[in-house]
Order: C-alpha cells, then structure tokens, then sequence
C-alpha cells in the first residue's frame, strides 16, 4: 500500500505540472519570480487551492490576480497533461508561511542574543 493518500500524491503532481506552466506557458510580462509552494486538494479531488510565493513582496496581489484569471487555461493545460477523471478547480493563493518563519526565526534570534 503506498504511505500517502491520493489526493496528497495528486497535489504533488499538480503542483509540478502547475509551475511548469506558470514557467513556460504562461506569457504575462507582469508576472515576475513566482513559485509554487504547495497545493492543498481535497478528497474527492475536485477543489485545489494552489500556494504561491513571489521574490518581491510589492508584487504578490498582481500575481495573484494575474494567476487567477488565467487559471481556466492553467486547469485547461493540467488535464491536457494528467490523465484524472475530473481535473480539480485552481485557486491560487499567497503562502504566507515563509514570512510567518522568518518571523519565528528572528524572534529565536533575539532570544539567543539577550542571553
């Protein structure tokens, strides 16, 4: 029996696939250095929320909008490359879990400073 469930072996191919075609199918010039950082699908395969990160912060919600309103060709290239019965709903998300560990890294550094 294979250790992860399906929908967790389904979001890793998504979020594979999704950053190759952000990569080099997605011709947006305002699109700057954006990475897909997970994808979070439920069981039954049909809604995925899709996490991104962008290198500069200023540039997160034009990416975010700009994402969004491509999915509907991102989601039309994913079932052209996965063989699934249904091809889950795209929405794109900003991870905020590299800000929220910068904090705690820096909070840790304090701490080991004053002591």
């Amino acid at each position: 029996m294979l250790p992860y469930k399906r929908s967790q072996r389904v979001g890793d191919l998504l979020r594979q696939e999704i950053a190759d075609i952000i990569m080099r199918r997605v011709k947006d010039p305002r699109i700057g250095f954006v990475t897909v950082t997970g994808v979070d699908i439920t069981d039954d395969l049909k809604i995925a929320k899709v996490f991104i990160s962008c290198l500069k912060d200023e540039e997160k919600d034009a990416t975010l909008e700009i994402l969004n309103a491509a999915k509907s060709f991102i989601r039309s290239e994913v079932a052209k490359r996965i063989r699934i019965k249904v091809i889950p709903t795209l929405e794109f998300r900003v991870d905020e879990s590299m800000g929220y560990g910068d904090r705690i890294d820096k909070l840790l550094r304090e701490i080991k400073g004053n002591t």
